[in-house]
């Protein structure tokens, strides 16, 4: 075992607008994959052979957006500070700005258009 997670969901209520919202605070595509049963699927670009991909999901009434629960942590490339400044211009809220966690980096929180609290971690 490589990674501790090997895939993460994010449940969304209006999937354009969360589609929307990652891609531009991502600086990638949110590639929309078929579904059964109403369901809508996003998936983050990712490395499907040696890294954690994760998607965002649309109409599984099981899953509902929560500040509550596990974070996931994003890959916020290079430099967390360039994503992290299109949160707030996308529809999020920062509710935790870029903090240092030692030699480990760094890391900064935000709720999505949906009311989902993630993170965003890198090195510098």
């Amino acid at each position: 075992m490589i990674n501790a997670i090997n895939w993460f969901e994010i449940p969304v209520k209006d999937f354009d607008r969360a589609k929307a919202f990652y891609t531009t605070i991502m600086d990638g595509e949110i590639a929309e994959v078929p579904m059964e049963g109403g369901m809508r699927y996003g998936v983050f670009p990712h490395d499907k052979d040696n890294g954690v991909g994760g998607g965002i999901i649309a109409g599984n009434e099981q899953q509902n957006p929560s500040m509550d629960g596990a974070t996931v942590y994003l890959n916020g490339g290079e430099d967390l500070s360039a994503p992290l400044a299109k949160v707030e211009a996308a529809g999020g809220k920062i509710i935790l700005p870029k903090t240092a966690i030692g030699e480990d980096g760094f890391m900064a929180q935000f709720l999505d258009t949906e009311g989902n609290k993630l993170a965003l971690h890198s090195l510098n």
